[in-house]
Parts: C-alpha cells; structure tokens; sequence
C-alpha cells in the first residue's frame, strides 16, 4: 500500500492540534440524568449544534419530508454516547443510535480495558469507490484485460471528464481493470476506482460508470449491461487493532477463552455470521446516529466476509482474537464507505449535533473510530460468551428496559 493510499491518523498533525478535547473517560455517567450527560458530552460543540439535543428536535418534520417519499411521521431512536474510547492517540466521544440494550455499555466497558493498554491504533485506505461497467457477449473476451490495460490512460481521462469538480480537489478516477467474470459467455466487467474525498461516494461513481460506458463499449464491443457502483470497496478497506492485559479482561484463563472463541468463528461460518453480527452492532449504531448508508456498509461487510481470505470463500469472522504473553491481540479488517459531507451529514439536525460531539477530520478518521468500536463490541460480546455467558449482562438490561416501560 503506497503512503498516497493509506492514512495512519496517529501521524496526522490535525490530532495533535485537538489535545485539548474532553477526555472520553467519563465515570458514572450512565448514573447521572440526561440533561448532565448531555452537558458533559457537548462542552465543546457549537451552541447551534446543541439545540437540537436539547430541544429534542433532532429531525423536524419539514426536513423528514425532503428526505424522504410518502413522510407522516418522525420514527425516533435513542441517541447515546460511548465513553472511554481511545483512538489513535486521541480520546473520542462516540455517538451511538441503536434499540438494543446493552450495545452501547459493552462497548464502553470493552473500550475501558482496551484504553489501559494505549487504546486503538489502526489505518485506513483512501477513499476509492468502484465503479462497474458491465458487458455481456464480448467477442474474444480473453482478450479484454490487455485491450483495456493498453486503454487505461485515455479511460481513466474519461472518467475524468465527468466528474471536473472532485478532480479539482484532488480526488478522481486512479485506475480501471477488466474482470473476465464468464469467458463462456462473454461477460466481461470493468472496475473504475475512484478516490471520492470525504463523500461515500455513490453518485460520484454511478456518474462515472454512465460516461464511461459508450467508450468502453467502443473498446471491447458486446452488449452493455449494467452501470452503477459497487458496495464492495475492496480498496477502500480500514483496519484497526488494540493489545489489552490479560488482567484487564479477567485474567489469563479468560483471555485464553476468548480466543477459542475466536477460532471456532474462524472455522464454523454459523459461529462466524454471530461472531461478525457483535461487530456490526457497533459499527452500525455509529453509522445511524452519523446519517451513514448503513445498509451499504453491511452489504460490503458481509461480501468482504464470504470471500474469504483466498478471496473464494469460506465465511469468515472479520475480526480475531490471539494471546501473546500476558497480552490478548485483536485485529479488525473490513471494507467501509462513509462520509462527513453530503447526504444527510448537513441536512439532519441530529446527525450534525453527532458529528459534532465526535469531532473527526473527515472520512477516514471516520471510519477507524467506526472499526474501532465494532472491535470493541466484538471484544465485549467474546468476553461475556466466555465468562458469564451472553444473557446475564444482556437480560439484565432488557429488565432495566421493561421496568421503565412498566412505569
């Protein structure tokens, strides 16, 4: 990976610059009342930002109706905050919207034992989509990858043509290459990628994939197919990992659990789908309280998954656990398109107040604290499955919850 592709945020000045921020370590604040959290969590973030939270107003019904087709009403979820979390050097405040109990308290407390060992550290790729142009009945398909190979300069300047704007800021199309998905038949498929900044990225590529296709046509011949991106962002991949004592988790004998927890994930994909599920938990409650295409990002998850480190499957658990020494290791590896601007990141009131009590430096920052409390939701989930079993913590919430709906 060229350093032009991957982003190490515990090199970048920006983190540097924001010592200052509150610190995540928030003891007994699930103790206190919800006005008090909210002042405590928001101290830095703008006053306009806040009225949201404090009004309760987090999406008006006016801007629902922009949003969305056929709007009669608000469906609200509960915006939460997630302490302790340490990412790369820098303390972090993570809005989380999920009705789950339990998701936000587990990682929590997993973030807790990890920040006792220097919290997460990790990198993320550039931010390239894929476009895909599909051909179907291309004569001498075989020859597709070397036709499309010796086009590759004048393609990728016509990928660039149609988007003048992302280039001028230094993103665009970098590369394309050909897939022979069936020489049988023909089917050929080419793969744009395309840096999109700060954006996840979609329209930007599908707009691509659409100018492209008469020049790809003219090249390989056939009959064209489809054009649009895919939720597949293999170059567009976040990896993050964290050391945690042993002490911290509940002693060796734990530690040690936790990690043939990790290998039956490894080699049952039954266990494996339940395994990557606790991950999701916390990756997807980011990406709802953060207006994220969510949907999006569990597509590729799961893609990623099923490829398999040979990239032909078997399922696979996205992240794993090993003992070293007196230490547990965890490494966390997936696909992950999201974005600070457009979309609902500037329309929704609360999506903004959320950004802003995250205070992140764009999408790649984004997506390690995103990695980053997936992890520790798969930590949490692991150290609870080996120890006490799944249901006591987890119940105990849920009567936390049914009590409050009894009241």
């Amino acid at each position: 990976m060229t350093s032009t592709q991957t982003h190490r945020t515990q090199a970048q000045p920006v983190a540097e610059k924001r010592d200052a921020a509150p610190t995540s370590r928030l003891p007994g604040l699930h103790r206190k009342p919800v006005a008090e959290r909210r002042a405590l969590c928001t101290e830095h973030v703008d006053e306009a930002l806040r009225f949201p939270l404090e009004t309760g107003a987090t999406l008006p019904l006016e801007v629902a109706d922009r949003m969305s087709e056929n709007v009669i009403a608000i469906q609200g979820l509960p915006l939460s905050v997630a302490t302790n979390f340490r990412v790369a050097g820098r303390d972090v405040l993570v809005p989380m919207s999920v009705e789950e109990p339990s998701v936000v308290a587990a990682a929590s407390n997993a973030a807790r034992m990890v920040r006792l060992g220097g919290g997460f550290e990790g990198e993320a790729d550039a931010a390239i989509m894929t476009a895909q142009v599909q051909l179907d009945e291309v004569p001498e398909p075989e020859l597709a990858t070397a036709r499309v190979a010796e086009a590759r300069d004048a393609l990728v300047a016509a990928a660039n043509a149609a988007i003048p704007r992302m280039v001028a800021r230094g993103g665009g199309c970098c590369d394309v290459e050909a897939r022979v998905v069936d020489a049988e038949t023909g089917l050929v498929v080419l793969h744009f990628y395309v840096d999109v900044g700060d954006a996840m990225g979609a329209n930007l590529v599908d707009t691509v994939a659409e100018a492209v296709a008469p020049e790809v046509h003219a090249l390989l011949g056939g009959t064209l197919g489809l054009r649009i991106l895919s939720n597949l962002p293999v170059r567009r991949m976040v990896r993050v990992g964290c050391r945690v004592s042993a002490d911290s988790v509940g002693g060796l004998e734990l530690a040690r659990a936790i990690e043939r927890a990790s290998r039956f994930a490894e080699r049952d994909p039954y266990r494996a789908v339940t395994h990557n599920k606790g991950i999701m938990n916390g990756i997807d409650a980011v990406a709802v309280a953060l207006g994220q295409d969510w949907r999006s990002i569990e597509a590729g998850a799961h893609a990623h998954a099923a490829m398999g480190a040979a990239g032909s499957g078997p399922y696979r658990p996205l992240a794993t656990w090993r003992v070293e020494g007196d230490h547990l290791v965890g490494a966390l590896e997936l696909p992950l398109a999201v974005a600070t601007v457009g979309g609902s990141t500037r329309v929704h009131p609360g999506v903004r107040a959320a950004f802003g009590i995250l205070d992140v430096k764009g999408a790649r920052e984004l997506a390690l604290v995103m990695a980053a409390a997936g992890l520790a939701s798969n930590l949490a989930a692991l150290r609870a499955l080996a120890g006490e079993g799944i249901q006591q913590g987890h119940m105990r919430l849920h009567a936390r919850k049914s009590t409050e709906e009894n009241r």
